[in-house]
């Protein structure tokens, strides 16, 4: 039962992303949280972070890969629930206005 739930949630998830790919949507989304994230400093905190990372492991020491997996949880943590919440706002407006998925 539990699996049929998470197979359908997930279809749903693809279904919606499909159609913010097919509208254009996705990339204005993207656009905007790129712009937001900029705005509210979210790039200079997470650049500063990677910085640390490298001083406290050193360069030779670290991969691109290491960088991300180590910068990634505090990234994500520090963008503003402000930005996550008009986001998500905007897509359940384009959700409303093209229900027909």
């Amino acid at each position: 039962m539990l699996k049929r739930i998470m197979s359908k949630d997930s279809q749903m998830r693809a279904a919606i992303n499909q159609k913010l790919i097919e509208m254009g949507e996705r990339e204005r989304l993207k656009e905007l949280l790129r712009a937001k994230l900029v705005e509210c400093g979210w790039k200079d905190q997470l650049k500063a972070h990677c910085k640390d990372v490298i001083r406290e492991k050193g360069l030779e020491h670290v991969t691109v890969e290491d960088l991300v997996t180590e910068v990634t949880p505090k990234g994500r943590a520090l963008v503003p629930d402000s930005v996550k919440k008009e986001l998500l706002q905007r897509i359940r407006a384009f959700l409303a206005q093209h229900a027909t998925l």
